[in-house]
């Protein structure tokens, strides 16, 4: 694609790099067929193409955002679909940051959506001020006809009582059973040691199990997601910041060989620290470090290979996150964890469409983010699996909203089949749990 910047433009990092990226564009198109919002939309402007465009021109006459950029690029999941069909490499995922950082700049929105936007990356990332809304969550459902829509579409993704007693994971270290194989940091996160507590919990177990010291640092937390894709890069570097000085600060009592995440928006995230902190001489050199050592607990739980010491007769639905699938590149590899380990594994159609739940899409993008949800659960329904697996907790919030199927996180079905509980999920399907 043919760009026009000026030189004072391109003295700009960002406007530099986003202009390679919109040079390697070559308008085939081949983007449209893995695009959520295209192919339920049929618009070209909700199309990675479409948008493209959108951002060239805006960036390119130096221009605040309009609405109809803001309306299009706010349509956009960054579930990265488009990326693994474009021949070209175009690295659509840094150029729609820019364009998001563009337009929190420039553009003015209404007041309801700032205070939505301002309370999300205010109050997400803090478990305290999140727990907080979980408990007023049982308030707002009683009147909950009065609300309006995106306050609806946050009440219908909570669960309605907590599935389990278990506590949020502590800072701390939890020493390996038998002989030590590996020293590694778990990012406990922000929303789902709140949400879903037996998903860290779960973690520890099945990896101190298998030889994992497991550290969890005492000042790391949410991964800076929530305030990058509102267009606050600002925030997410310092969250990231945060996150690296708290891992360095664990390595004084010994090195680590790899810092776990097990949602996997998250671990999207943690390694693209070296790409967020490029530019940032105190911490690049240690971003880049961290992010090269980051995986993803599939990718560990596959290099500890694990065996089953209990029978798990279950067919599992396996709905393989955009994050992971495609930020990530971590496709068959938990299908085959899981099968290795007696389950019997089902792929849902259209299992490359996004479910709709992209961060805090689902929220601010309701009514898209609903209709892709019900295709979605359609599709995994129709295995007659009796079990869902996921590896985030977005989307195992999403789906489970509209479904009576148990949505469980993969690591817990790995914890289970070695020597674990079982899911509270399932646990409280079968009227063992709590």
């Amino acid at each position: 694609m043919q760009t026009r910047f000026s030189d004072a433009q391109r003295a700009d990092p960002d406007i530099r790099e986003a202009e390679g990226i919109l040079r390697s564009c070559v308008h085939c198109g081949f983007c449209t067929a893995t695009c959520p919002t295209y192919v339920l939309l049929g618009d070209e402007l909700d199309s990675p193409r479409g948008r493209i465009y959108l951002i060239k021109e805006m960036l390119e006459g130096d221009r605040p955002a309009t609405a109809t950029v803001v309306k299009h690029i706010d349509r956009c999941l960054s579930c990265l679909g488009c990326v693994t069909t474009c021949p070209s490499g175009v690295d659509y995922m840094h150029l729609i940051d820019h364009a998001r950082a563009h337009i929190e700049k420039t553009y003015r929105r209404p007041l309801a959506d700032r205070l939505m936007r301002t309370a999300l990356a205010r109050v997400l990332p803090r478990a305290g001020l999140f727990r907080a809304g979980l408990a007023a969550a049982g308030i707002g459902r009683r009147v909950a006809p009065a609300l309006p829509a995106r306050l609806l579409a946050m009440l219908a993704l909570l669960p309605v009582t907590r599935r389990s007693a278990t506590r949020p994971v502590a800072a701390g270290v939890y020493p390996a059973s038998g002989p030590r194989r590996m020293r590694v940091a778990l990012l406990a996160g922000c929303v789902q040691n709140a949400l879903v507590p037996d998903i860290n919990a779960a973690t520890v177990r099945f990896l101190t199990r298998h030889g994992c010291e497991v550290v969890i640092a005492r000042g790391a937390g949410c991964c800076g997601a929530i305030a990058h894709h509102l267009g606050r890069p600002e925030e997410a570097r310092g969250r990231a910041a945060a996150n690296i000085a708290a891992w360095r600060a664990v390595e004084r009592d010994g090195p680590l060989d790899a810092v776990i995440v097990n949602a996997s928006g998250c671990g999207t995230m943690v390694k693209d620290y070296g790409h967020l902190l490029a530019r940032d001489a105190r911490w690049s050199d240690a971003a880049a470090r961290i992010a090269g050592m980051t995986r993803d607990v599939s990718e560990i739980a596959h290099a500890l290979a694990p065996t089953a010491t209990r029978a798990v007769a279950m067919t599992v639905a396996y709905h393989s996150a955009c994050s992971l699938r495609n930020g990530q590149k971590i496709t068959d590899l938990p299908k085959r964890l899981l099968a290795g380990l007696g389950f019997t594994v089902a792929t849902p159609r259209e299992d490359h469409l996004c479910c709709g739940s992209a961060g805090t899409y689902n929220i601010l993008q309701p009514e898209i983010a609903t209709a892709l949800r019900d295709r979605k659960v359609a599709h995994v329904e129709a295995t007659g699996s009796s079990v869902i697996a996921t590896g985030n907790i977005g989307c195992m919030m999403q789906i489970g909203s509209a479904t009576r199927l148990p949505v469980v996180h993969t690591v817990a079905l790995l914890d289970w089949a070695t020597g674990g509980p079982a899911p509270s999920a399932l646990a409280d399907r079968d009227g063992r749990g709590a």
